[in-house]
């Protein structure tokens, strides 16, 4: 009988559902800010309304005129809430019996600060907060490219794609007055396109020999889910109460320093976060069509397993956890322009010597976070920040950092650092 033949079929997939932990996330949405008239805060909360919803109900109690009104003045929009819904309009509904302020789109606010030009964090379909895979999938991207150039040697990566020459090519090209004007540069013709999509396809004998693009591109046989939604829960764990995903207005400060390294504030930003970052994604390999792929200078593909992926991951962290150990370890407190800027608690996260995380994803992720500029002298990376960014003659880039004040006013948070497990 058939079922009595030891028949299998071979493994094509590695697929592993990943548990990504975080103390504090933030990845930016297609609005990148919001405007006062577009959320309502109080003491305590920010209300992000759900618009269609709430033009109804205002249409319904003869207010759309004062809103629009509002939103053409750029004012706030409390009072016209107020009058129309009365003191407990944080619960009013549209005509329809829908929410006018989803229980997804209530932060805690973690400032008395007004917040102004509030940036919120990118939503699903269903207006739920998450993680996008391609957020993940891209710094994944950014590590192996990362791990390559490092172990060069190891992987076979052609003379002309080395640092050095890509410093080379870097210095050049940042020298034409052309490019100076241009804000993004095409790295990917630099030298990511060779990394990544520089292979032919040889599928049972055949060689299927196409132009570099998308079709020869190694990560099509990486796939990322999107995560789980990050709604927020309760857990009890060892008889304790633990919040996870928990939605948040805070203050981010831009900080860097003075030339005698004292430290210097240089703004405040309001955004959203969430805090204790508990979800699930899925990470899938196609092993199969992994090996497809023969690189046309001869160079190694630096994984076959999901395992072997994480472990690349974990490499490019540890490489920028030591950067901003010893940024941090520079940078000395101080007051300025009437900021505590005390960074003892920053200086507590980075003190382990080995970096618990496994990427940096989302926003303040900073240059060395979202590129391979760690291993580029560090005159070509401030000579590439002053050229496509922000220019900061005479400084180390990146020059400022990003970091998150607690609702007590101290500043406790760096975003952006995630954890895998499974």
């Amino acid at each position: 009988m058939v079922s009595a033949l030891n028949i299998s079929k071979p493994q094509v997939y590695e697929t592993r559902t990943i548990q990504l932990s975080s103390p504090l996330l933030h990845i930016g949405s297609a609005v990148s800010r919001l405007n006062p008239f577009e959320y309502v805060q109080t003491s305590q909360r920010v209300y992000l309304p759900d618009q269609e919803a709430l033009a109804r109900a205002l249409s319904n109690r003869g207010k759309l005129h004062d809103y629009i009104g509002a939103i053409e003045h750029r004012q706030e929009i409390l009072s016209i809430l107020e009058s129309a819904f009365g003191k407990n309009w944080q619960n009013a509904e549209d005509i329809l019996g829908n929410p006018i302020f989803p229980l997804g789109a209530i932060d805690r606010k973690w400032t008395d600060e007004k917040v102004t030009d509030l940036r919120p964090m990118i939503r699903n379909g269903f207006g739920q907060l998450y993680i996008p895979g391609s957020s993940i999938k891209g710094a994944i991207r950014t590590a192996i490219a990362y791990y390559l150039l490092k172990n060069a040697d190891q992987y076979g990566v052609p003379n002309s794609n080395r640092v050095s020459a890509i410093e080379e090519r870097l210095r050049q090209q940042l020298d034409n007055d052309h490019l100076k004007r241009q804000q993004k540069w095409a790295d990917d013709e630099l030298f990511m396109d060779s990394l990544f999509a520089d292979f032919s396809l040889n599928y049972q004998g055949k060689s299927m020999a196409e132009r570099t693009g998308p079709n020869t591109d190694i990560m099509r046989a990486v796939q990322v889910t999107d995560s789980q939604p990050l709604i927020e829960r309760k857990v009890t764990i060892n008889n304790r109460q633990v919040t996870f995903n928990i939605p948040v207005v805070a203050e981010i400060l831009v900080s860097s320093h003075f030339e005698n390294e004292n430290a210097k504030y240089r703004a405040s930003i309001y955004a959203e976060v969430v805090r204790n970052v508990k979800t699930k994604f899925t990470l899938s390999l196609d092993t199969e069509m992994l090996s497809w792929f023969q690189h046309k200078r001869g160079m190694k593909i630096p994984f076959k397993s999901v395992d072997e992926l994480l472990k690349i991951c974990q490499s490019f962290a540890q490489e920028q956890w030591d950067g901003e150990h010893d940024y941090w370890s520079m940078v000395k407190n101080q007051k300025h322009q009437g900021k505590n800027l005390d960074f003892t608690a920053i200086r507590d996260f980075y003190e382990p010597e080995r970096c618990p995380y496994h990427l940096r994803i989302g926003w303040a992720s900073g240059m060395t976070g979202t590129t391979v500029g760690w291993l580029f002298a560090d005159d070509l990376r401030a000579k590439i920040r002053d050229t496509c960014g922000i220019k900061a003659p005479n400084f180390e880039a990146p020059k400022s950092r990003r970091t998150v004040v607690d609702p007590q006013g101290n500043i406790k948070y760096v975003p952006g650092w995630v954890k895998f497990r499974g």
